[in-house]
């Protein structure tokens, strides 16, 4: 019998750019119209799409194996589960979420306690219930099935609980961020029993190796380059790198070959001081990962 790891992928938002990291990490994924169950190029994986909501519960219960959903989700369910490994991406950027508390721009409420006795309308209930129980502020907290933003605005309750990257959403709609509650970001997550298996384990760890290394390439390219050996320590100096650039002598004669790998941004403004030091044979490539 074939061994198979039931893997989660969160539906929605960051269906996408968890489909595109795996393909850059190394698997290639086909979703197929309206199917939950995705075709992946590895036997020993079978893809499900879950709500990111859900998925810690389901990872929690054993019908899947591993996935990847919020930090926040997976508070808000309680689960007990493993977390592997913190994935900060998002379906835009690598920037962080964060859950905040939102009144509008015109109100009186400035601190968590003017929230005393106030209505607050949010989808992370459970959260949000504990985060003032612990801090011994009475509110009402009410769910909120979307379009929450417009609910403070019409005066449906006193504040709401939001996620946003930027906040320029909220702003927007002519609200004003009075707390920022948590910071969150994908989790891979394990069930238990399924992580003290040896031969899941496995899998799921180089799962998570993958992903983290296609992540830590983002926005990141390889420099090769041929740099003459008086200005060697020169060029060297000017070379932001993770970590010490790769350098080797050219046969028989008196320069370098030089490798690194930097930020795709700083490209633009190191190429011309590379020049300056007589540098030469200068060729850019992109990375998938990063190990």
């Amino acid at each position: 019998m074939e061994k198979v790891l039931k893997f989660g992928i969160p539906k929605g938002s960051l269906e996408k750019a968890t489909i595109e990291l795996f393909e850059r990490a190394g698997w290639t994924i086909e979703v197929h119209h309206r199917s939950y169950f995705p075709e992946v190029d590895d036997p020993e994986l079978e893809m499900v799409i879950c709500r990111p909501q859900e998925m810690s519960k389901y990872v929690e219960a054993g019908i899947l194996d591993a996935g990847i959903t919020g930090k926040d989700w997976i508070l808000d369910n309680n689960s007990e589960v493993v977390v592997v490994e913190d994935l900060p991406y998002s379906k835009v950027s690598k920037r962080p979420a964060r859950w905040v508390i939102a009144v509008r721009a015109d109100s009186e409420i400035n601190t968590l306690e003017d929230l005393k006795g106030k209505k607050i309308s949010t989808e992370l209930v459970n959260y949000t219930k504990k985060f003032f129980e612990e801090r011994g502020i009475p509110v009402e907290v009410t769910y909120s099935w979307g379009a929450t933003e417009a609910k403070v605005v019409q005066g449906l309750c006193d504040a709401i609980v939001e996620v946003t990257e930027t906040g320029t959403t909220i702003k927007a709609h002519g609200l004003k961020i009075i707390y920022e509650m948590l910071i969150t970001y994908p989790q891979l997550i394990a069930n238990k029993e399924a992580w003290e298996d040896p031969w899941k384990r496995k899998k799921i760890q180089q799962i998570a190796v993958l992903l983290k290394g296609a992540l830590n390439s983002h926005k990141k390219v390889g420099l090769k380059m041929n740099v003459p050996a008086e200005n060697l320590e020169k060029v060297v100096s000017i070379l932001p790198s993770i970590t010490a650039p790769t350098i080797s002598k050219l046969y028989n004669t008196e320069w370098y070959a030089l490798e690194v790998v930097v930020s795709e941004k700083e490209v633009r403004n190191l190429v011309p001081k590379l020049l300056e030091y007589g540098v030469q044979g200068i060729i850019e490539y992109s990375l998938n990962k990063i190990i």
